[in-house]
């Protein structure tokens, strides 16, 4: 409906009669007939558009169009109001009088009549017939409104039936009644950004499409797309529920034609109006994001004059942006840093989900027994802090069960709260004092919000997935939320992580001493796994994985000891034994990895 026009207001019976409905009846009878009465108006508005002001003939086919499915529209409100209407009649004697019209076809009348009062009373003041009439149309609004209270009280009581309610309208379609379209089961999730001017629509959809993977639309272009199609000249011209029909259907498009996306963003919400109507066809499947931002601010990040940004507003919000707020499902105060803004479109765009982890105790993860021992005061200690430790796990070789005393180190994951950071670290201590040099402990402290933020390295994104994929933790909160860590993300890990682990891997090899050895081959060991990840090949066990990047295209089998044998070596002091073939393997390793990128 167009600003400022008239509410629909019931009579007082059939206000009482409705109000004893139950919630959820009631709930979607006030909708329904609030829609009907938008609906009106909007019918109302375009049939004075195409009776008045010069028009193209492809603007008359479109305002043509437009009233042809505001009235099919118009004829399905009515249809559900009268589902829930109908429930009040007396369902006993069948030989009663039976009523001209049904309950909703009344309310129908009444909201045209409101209408038709309200743009009456607009037009007097230049028009004097409209004047005369305005007070025989408000007779005629009391007497229809009376008529309404004394048929839903004999229908109530018993005394009058209605008929059917179906209307069976047509429209020109060959069927009995509109198809309504859907979304297609491949378009899962949609992102539509609203906001004023310089709220940081555009930089949020970006944000979301270069870190998720999502692809990027213009609802402009979309409708133009739609329009183009369907032979449209202005699809803005058409109703809030065409226009919604339109962007659902090239997104269906798409989706249908990109069956591997996963996510789709839309902007920039203007309308309040059809992305209500977009909502109500899509469900849950799209998540509306209003960006909010005050006017000083957004004037600054603006770098223009205050009079451009106030004047792009006014056309926002004539169109109803600012009461995009009011439908949105996360409303986003952008006035603070990149990082919190950042941090929450994350958790919007992959949101964290409760996830079944696997626990076990020290005991169970082949420790020596004074090693277990020192790590269950550990947990124990962690897990009296309440909930403010969410989660305590080793990784790596304890989770794999290739531990190896002398040689492995104990790499511990805890998440905890900022605030039971310093209590964290005051168990730390007492666990490396209790291991007495038995084990080198490489502690991992990282906080709930960087996870659903999804502020990960490569090598903490893996453990993640690790976790998930059954590797033990030692303690876990009950409602621990984790960032889903799909495989694929992790092939696009190996690839950022690489680069670090080769040039770490070179300045090793220049050392050569048997020092070196045990970081020189994890670091070998480490860039054949992010290199088989590549080729979405998911070896553990460094032996295991050594032996597969062997078969890599191009690259001449690495002959290298195995882990028994070097982690024996280490311990016992002969790390020169082991070092020349770990070394020609490292060499092996860059220089086919050189060759690789040259070509």
């Amino acid at each position: 409906m167009t600003q400022n026009s008239p509410p629909l207001v019931l009579p007082p019976s059939l206000s009482r009669t409705v109000a004893a409905l139950q919630d959820k009846d009631r709930n979607r009878l006030d909708d329904t007939i609030t829609r009907l009465h938008t609906v009106n108006g909007r019918l109302w508005d375009t049939e004075d558009r195409v009776r008045g002001a010069l028009l193209s003939a492809a603007q008359v086919a479109d305002c043509k169009r437009e009233i042809d499915q505001l009235n099919a529209e118009r004829n399905l409100l009515a249809e559900r109001a009268d589902e829930v209407l109908g429930s009040l009649a007396d369902a006993g004697r069948a030989d009663v009088p039976l009523h001209t019209e049904t309950l909703a076809s009344v309310v129908d009348r009444l909201s045209v009549l409101t209408l038709r009062i309200w743009h009456s009373e607009r037009a007097a003041a230049r028009d004097e017939l409209a004047r005369r009439r305005v007070p025989a149309l408000h007779g005629q609004r009391e007497e229809l409104c009376a008529a309404l209270d004394a048929l839903v009280s004999d229908v109530v009581a018993g005394r009058r039936r209605l008929p059917v309610p179906a209307r069976f309208k047509l429209y020109g379609r060959d069927d009995a009644a509109p198809a309504e379209i859907k979304p297609s089961r491949r378009l899962r999730r949609v992102l539509a950004f609203g906001g004023l001017s310089e709220c940081g629509k555009s930089t949020s959809a970006e944000f979301v499409q270069h870190t998720c993977g999502a692809q990027r639309f213009k609802i402009g272009f979309l409708l133009r797309q739609a329009a183009h199609r369907e032979g449209l000249a202005d699809p803005y011209a058409l109703s809030p529920r065409r226009q919604a029909e339109l962007l659902l259907g090239e997104l269906n498009r798409f989706a249908d034609a990109h069956v591997d996306t996963e996510l789709f963003t839309i902007e920039s919400v203007h309308d309040d109006a059809s992305i209500a109507e977009l909502k109500r066809l899509m469900g849950g499947a799209l998540q509306i994001v209003y960006l909010d931002a005050s006017f000083a601010i957004r004037v600054e990040r603006s770098g223009t004059p205050a009079q451009a940004v106030a004047a792009k507003d006014e056309i926002k919000m004539s169109r109803g942006a600012h009461q995009v707020a009011a439908l949105a499902d996360h409303v986003i105060d952008n006035t603070g840093s990149i990082a919190a803004l950042r941090a929450r479109l994350r958790r919007i765009a992959a949101p964290p989900a409760s996830t079944a982890l696997r626990a076990a105790t020290p005991y169970g993860l082949g420790l020596p027994a004074a090693i277990a021992s020192a790590t269950a005061d550990f947990t124990d200690a962690v897990r009296a802090y309440g909930p403010g430790v969410r989660l305590a796990a080793l990784t790596g070789s304890p989770g794999e069960g290739s531990w190896i005393a002398g040689w492995s180190d104990l790499d511990l994951l805890v998440v905890a709260e900022h605030e039971a950071i310093g209590r964290v670290h005051e168990a730390l201590e007492q666990y490396r004092t209790a291991l007495g040099g038995a084990a080198s402990l490489g502690p991992t402290l990282v906080t709930p919000g960087e996870l659903t933020a999804r502020r990960l390295t490569p090598r903490l994104a893996f453990v993640l997935h690790q976790l998930q994929q059954g590797s033990p933790v030692l303690h876990a909160a009950p409602g621990l939320e984790l960032p889903a860590i799909s495989r694929g993300e992790l092939a696009f890990a190996a690839v950022r992580e690489l680069p670090q682990v080769i040039l770490t891997m070179r300045r090793l090899r220049a050392e050569a001493g048997p020092t070196a050895l045990r970081q020189l081959y994890k670091h070998l060991v480490l860039s054949c796994r992010l290199l088989l990840r590549e080729h979405n090949q998911w070896e553990s066990g460094p032996d295991r994985i050594l032996a597969a990047a062997s078969r890599m295209p191009g690259l001449t089998a690495l002959s290298v000891p195995s882990l028994a044998e070097i982690s024996s070596a280490w311990r016992d002091g002969e790390a020169e034994l082991v070092l020349k073939p770990v070394a020609m393997a490292v060499d092996q390793l860059l220089t086919w990895y050189a060759v690789q990128l040259a070509a």
